[in-house]
């Protein structure tokens, strides 16, 4: 059987080489792809991203089930217009990725359906936004209501900070149209985790446990971004506030779903935060898996990951069953220079071919890559396209050894202008708890 994935990220990387694995598939295509999934054995690129030609090649090449990996083609509706050519294909469609597509709605929801999260207002009109503002304390929190490619959320830690990104929105368009209408919300402290669920429209299979690490620079300094490197399993979720998790969020999140006649099949993501008082909010949803927790999750999983995506085709998710392995996966993201303001390109990445590390099996790790691409003067050099480049995932027997085999595999690693951070995982080595 043939696959196809749709996205060119690590993330897509992660679960094309995952799915590449199970015995009954043949090739797994990835559309458009990257450098890494080009090299990759099982894989190959498929160089189009327009829905209309992607539901031809999947016609075409007779392609047993399609996924997707990020946000921008649910948002255009590719799962709807996969269903209407009679398509298998898991993802949410449009109106049911609107939980992720629209800040305001997915607010506006967790209110409907008693889900936990901040205090919030929405606003397209600038002055009413300032005057709110006005009422509140720093720090707070201004998000562009639409997709803004994981750069629509500020955290004012001041009043002008605040004031100064509700203009840049509302006012100077910065964010377009995904900034016509923001969300302001309350700052919340504590713990951030990242909890990933299956979902067949009525079922729910959790996934591994994980934490990402946003700030681009350690010890939580610097700028945010789409993620600098993740862990799992995290010990901040304990089996008691697993349960609370499921009870309180993602079943109230499927069961409203399918009130509004929306009913959500694909990959859901949970950003929560713990609080101090040990309350679980719902910092945002995503509607797909997320980056770079996705490549620890999928290093960690031993079942065959077509399998559990076809039970959840069709509808039987609550026969599944999943093996993890039992240790920790961390993953450390190597950056263009310049990122996340402006990344550079075209830099030539050094030391992939034939990567070995002292006491580190081959397949205990593996180089994910996120944003590369052929090229060169014989075209088969691999560079950097900007933004975050590769994922260096790796396992070990407890947080401190998976860091550190993943950054003595990095060390092997080089190129131009290279952002890395160095304590991926610090916060899941001040703490114990159980898996996954």
């Amino acid at each position: 059987m043939k696959l196809l994935v749709i996205g060119g990220g690590g993330r897509e990387h992660a679960l094309a080489w995952k799915l590449a694995q199970s015995p009954r598939i043949v090739k797994v295509f990835v559309a458009p792809g990257n450098a890494g999934t080009a090299l990759e054995h099982g894989l190959e690129n498929l160089p189009i991203t327009a829905i209309p030609d992607l539901v031809e090649f999947a016609k075409k090449e007779d392609i047993t089930l399609t996924v997707v990996g990020p946000e921008a083609p649910l948002a255009e509706g590719v799962a709807d217009a996969f269903h209407a050519a009679d398509l298998k294909i898991f993802a949410p469609t449009k109106q049911a990725a609107q939980l992720e597509i629209s800040k305001d709605f997915s607010k506006a929801f967790m209110q409907r359906h008693n889900i936990p999260t901040a205090a919030h207002a929405t606003f397209s009109d600038a002055s009413e936004a300032h005057h709110y503002l006005d009422q509140k304390e720093a720090p707070i929190v201004i998000k562009a209501d639409g997709l803004a490619a994981g750069k629509g959320v500020i955290v004012a830690m001041t009043p002008t900070e605040a004031h100064t990104a509700v203009d840049a929105m509302l006012v100077k368009k910065n964010m377009g149209e995904a900034g016509m209408k923001i969300v302001i919300e309350d700052f919340l402290q504590g713990e951030e985790v990242s909890f990933i669920v299956m979902v067949d429209g009525y079922q729910v299979l959790p996934l591994a446990t994980s934490q990402d690490y946003k700030r681009l620079r350690d010890g939580d300094q610097g700028p945010n971004t789409g993620g600098m490197g993740a862990y799992s399993p995290t010990p901040f979720i304990s089996p008691e506030r697993h349960g609370r998790i499921m009870r309180e969020i993602i079943h109230p999140v499927i069961n409203g779903m399918q009130q509004e006649g929306a009913s959500y099949t694909g990959f859901l993501y949970a950003g929560l935060m713990i609080t101090p008082d040990d309350e679980i909010k719902v910092l945002e949803f995503n509607c797909r898996l997320g980056d770079p927790e996705t490549q620890t999750i999928m290093m960690r999983l031993k079942s065959d990951l077509f399998t559990l995506i076809e039970q959840a085709l069709n509808g039987s998710l609550d026969n599944a069953e999943i093996e993890w392995d039992r240790r920790v996966a961390l993953g450390v993201i190597m950056a263009a220079h310049g990122y996340p303001e402006v990344p550079r390109k075209n830099d030539v990445i050094q030391g992939l071919a034939n990567l070995t590390a002292q006491q580190i099996a081959p397949e205990d790790f593996h180089v994910f890559h996120s944003s590369t691409t052929l090229g060169g003067d014989n075209g088969n050099e691999v560079l950097t396209a900007g933004g975050r480049v590769l994922c260096v995932t790796t396992l070990g027997d407890s947080v401190k050894m998976a860091q550190r085999n993943a950054y003595q595999i990095a060390e092997h690693i080089h190129f131009d202008g290279c952002q890395m951070r160095h304590d991926i995982g610090y916060r899941g080595m001040t703490k114990t708890g159980n898996r996954p």
